[in-house]
């Protein structure tokens, strides 16, 4: 798909969405940017159309869901297979998140929960199952989360 040329609107757009999207009304944004609620909710939809905008997703607190393990594998996966393997990575339950790296050996990094160790380990067995070798895992403790500063944070 081709990339879309942003103006300010549409940045300013971006930096609410990503601040809070679930409580940045059209109107409450509107406000922020200097339009009209309803060329808000055109430009989500043009926004939304083109691919810049992929969805929205709540950040969760895993811990207090039941979920007490929260960890990051590091896998190394031939280049060839890479976006497969995530794909299949997806469906391993527990799995959250996966990011294919376009450099270095490190190239398949995945986030996953679990309720105990006996989940962390059923992860990583089906990880090497489909072909992932795990070079390292990282338990978190809390992930931050911010605007992409250059998405119009001057203009709101």
């Amino acid at each position: 798909m081709d990339s879309l040329t942003l103006d300010d609107v549409d940045r300013g757009i971006l930096h609410m969405l990503q601040q809070d999207a679930r409580n940045h009304s059209p109107a409450a944004i509107a406000e922020e940017v200097d339009v009209a609620p309803n060329t808000v909710r055109n430009r989500i939809e043009r926004l939304e159309e083109h691919g810049v905008i992929e969805g929205y997703n709540p950040h969760i607190n895993y811990e207090r869901a039941g979920f007490q393990l929260h960890v990051l594998f590091v896998c190394t996966v031939p280049v060839s297979d890479r976006h497969a393997l995530a794909e299949q990575a997806l469906e391993i339950e527990g799995v959250v998140r996966v990011i294919e790296a376009l450099s270095g050996s490190e190239n398949l990094i995945l986030e996953a929960v679990g309720e105990d160790s006996d989940d962390i380990t059923g992860i990583a067995t089906q990880l090497e199952d489909v072909g992932c070798t795990i070079r390292d895992e990282q338990f978190l403790k809390e992930m931050h989360v911010q605007p992409f500063d250059h998405f119009g944070e001057e203009v709101v």
